[in-house]
């Protein structure tokens, strides 16, 4: 094994007698270089995407969600908030009304949801964060509400325009023959305060304080669509769900935010796993270059390579040399590939070289793992290479 990987050193680092050779040598350690940064890099730029989305998430979605199994609404009974107190993974809990309503404002219409909520909401979730005109709902100020930007933009809204209000429809509950003039239940709010986010999110909401969704629905005191939950850190959200599962019983249902974000978060991680097999293929390419360099080594060292086996080497020693010979070209283009790789990363992430807007970067996260990753598929696939090239060689093709 040392005359092996000796003997591969020498003819790494040493050049070749063929300038053509030295020229593949130098493409093929390029191209792993190229690859690995490519890898690296775009590995790091959807863990940034990831951190970035799931920072969105934050201000619209808790930990985890209590709902109904049927219907829209339950009572927030006793035995509930025994069952929330008794839990030790629970930190707090907000009480919340959500129901698809009509806004209207002068002469423009929107379809959304109102969300009334409690004054614990803002502890639930970081949509204060998330403001970017005007101030979160105050208890002690009636009518007012919070809405998308999404939603400010399409209706022209202004933030405490006190000449024309937002109007809040909905349909009116019951059966039988209903009066056109008389089907809705509305009422007029004033907005103070408007929330950014992902573009589903800000087009979605109006939060309103709690009394005023019962008022504007005919809900009773207690009637409510939802409750949401913040947790300690030091508790696993799937462990708590469980606990309040089995306590609750079968007439409600309980998510945690990956529940209620089920589709995203496997559109994000097909996404990731399908850009990892591309540029997995690109570097399996890639490393043609490598197969096509040890062979040319091969063809050029036959004469050393008889020596070699004159002397008293086996022929495994002798494809040992182009083993170790094609993982260690592999292995220095890919220390050179993460080398620039994480300089790349770093730069972006503190000096936001590339931008998606005028004041947003592109979002990169360095992780261990995803150099964990890179390191080891290239180290696999390199050896693989090398494995390959040097089965070319045998006592025949050398004494040829």
């Amino acid at each position: 094994m040392k005359f092996s990987l000796y003997i591969a050193k020498r003819y790494l680092f040493s050049k070749s007698g063929t300038n053509a050779i030295n020229i593949i040598t130098f493409i093929a350690t390029f191209s792993v270089v190229v690859g690995t940064i490519a890898l690296f890099v775009v590995l790091s730029g959807f863990s940034g995407l990831r951190t970035f989305s799931d920072s969105l998430l934050e201000a619209s979605d808790p930990a985890i969600k209590i709902i109904p199994a049927k219907g829209k609404t339950f009572v927030y009974t006793e035995k509930i908030d025994e069952v929330l107190r008794s839990n030790k993974g629970i930190q707090v809990s907000s009480k919340v009304i959500e129901e698809r309503v009509s806004l209207k404002y002068k002469n423009k219409n929107h379809i959304a949801y109102i969300k009334g909520v409690d004054e614990l909401y803002n502890q639930i979730v970081t949509i204060d964060s998330s403001l970017t005109v005007g101030r979160w709902l105050d208890k002690e100020y009636r009518n007012t509400a919070v809405v998308g930007y999404g939603i400010f933009y399409k209706l022209s809204l202004g933030v405490l325009d006190f000449g024309e209000p937002l109007q809040i429809f909905v349909p009116k509950p019951g059966k039988g023959f209903i009066n056109p003039n008389n089907a809705f239940n509305s009422v007029s709010t004033q907005v103070i305060g408007v929330y950014s986010g992902s573009e589903e999110f800000q087009n979605k909401y109006v939060y309103t304080n709690i009394d005023l969704a019962r008022v504007l629905l005919n809900y009773s005191e207690n009637t409510v669509t939802g409750l949401e939950l913040k947790l300690k850190n030091s508790f696993n959200n799937d462990d708590v769900r469980d606990e309040l599962q089995n306590a609750l019983g079968s007439n409600y249902v309980v998510k945690t935010k990956k529940q209620l974000n089920a589709l995203y978060y496997k559109v994000v991680n097909t996404e990731n796993f399908i850009s990892y097999l591309i540029f997995t293929l690109i570097i399996i390419i890639a490393l043609f270059n490598v197969i096509g360099s040890i062979i040319m080594m091969i063809i050029d060292k036959r004469k050393n390579l008889k020596t070699l086996l004159s002397l008293g080497a086996s022929i495994k020693e002798v494809k040992n040399i182009f083993v170790y010979q094609g993982f260690l070209l592999v292995l220095v283009g890919m220390i050179f590939g993460l080398v620039l790789g994480i300089s790349l990363v770093l730069i972006q992430l503190h000096y936001g070289v590339f931008m998606i807007a005028y004041n947003l970067p592109y979002p990169v996260e360095f992780r261990w793992t995803n150099l964990l990753v890179v390191a080891t598929t290239i180290t696999i696939l390199g050896y693989v290479a090398a494995k390959i090239a040097s089965s070319r060689i045998s006592v025949k093709f050398i004494e040829k």
